[in-house]
């Protein structure tokens, strides 16, 4: 088993402190889990630009892209995610956000189905719950399968000594994170994510290669495996689904030709 821990505070501090203490649990429960770290800090990743060549030519084309690329190699690589970030002013910091942001297109063209994720988050007062839920949701517009919340308030700004409580706490969320990855079972998506799922499939019919406003989307949704499902292959998918996902993909087909997004060429 591979697990990637992503931290994304600018120091190894109160957060870092409650991931080990999850990577200690998930040592624990099996001896076989290989852990690759990388720490944002380090990478002196530039801030996004808002260029828009990711979603219009493909990331690849991102100025930065010879480190993003290879996170989102070793994401790939990778069974689970741990990622890992404080909370500033009742969100994450902007080391986080800036990372998140170069991964932004990845709303539009999702992957990652097969892999499940962790997000943990301290805070020395309140906000932490809000850091995790929106770091969670980023993750399962990426496409991961499942995603697991550990919001903990801390009291403390550089001191903490987690409670008895917080220990419990992150040792059921390691062992379900754990034995979710171990099972090797994929979840059904959840409505919410279908939604924008199908709704990216119908409107990359208007981006296609030679229109006005053609984009990656138009090449990516196009191939075989996504052209004509309701959610990516081999994630289980019941039939009430599957029209669900269907009957948002009509409504995106309609919608789209009214809201084409323009560019300067």
């Amino acid at each position: 088993m591979k697990i990637l821990i992503i931290n994304g505070g600018s120091r190894c501090g109160n957060t870092w402190k409650l991931t080990m203490l999850v990577k200690k649990y998930l040592l624990l429960m099996s001896s076989n889990i290989e852990f690759t770290e990388i720490h944002l800090k380090n990478l002196n990743l530039p801030f996004c630009t808002g260029c828009s060549l990711c979603f219009r030519k493909g990331h690849i084309y991102c100025p930065h892209n010879n480190i993003i690329q290879k996170i989102m190699d070793e994401i790939e690589e990778s069974d689970g995610v741990i990622f890992g970030a404080p909370t500033y002013n009742m969100q994450m910091p902007a080391l986080t956000k800036n990372f998140i942001d170069h991964l932004c297109f990845m709303l539009h063209r999702p992957r990652y189905f097969s892999k499940k994720a962790l997000v943990i988050s301290t805070t020395g007062g309140v906000g932490a719950g809000n850091s995790t839920e929106y770091m969670a949701g980023t993750m399962k517009g990426w496409g991961f399968n499942r995603c697991y919340k550990l919001p903990i308030n801390t009291i403390s700004w550089n001191n903490y000594l987690p409670t008895e409580k917080h220990k419990r706490k992150a040792k059921a969320v390691a062992r379900k994170f754990y034995e979710d990855i171990a099972s090797r079972r994929l979840h059904s998506p959840s409505f919410s994510i279908m939604i924008p799922y199908n709704l990216f499939r119908a409107m990359s019919f208007d981006y296609l290669k030679g229109s006005e406003y053609e984009t990656q989307d138009g090449v990516f949704w196009q191939e075989e495996n996504r052209l004509n499902r309701a959610y990516a292959a081999g994630v289980p998918l019941p039939i009430f689904k599957r029209l669900f996902g269907n009957m948002f993909y009509f409504i995106g087909r309609k919608l789209s030709k009214h809201m084409i997004v323009t560019y300067k060429k």
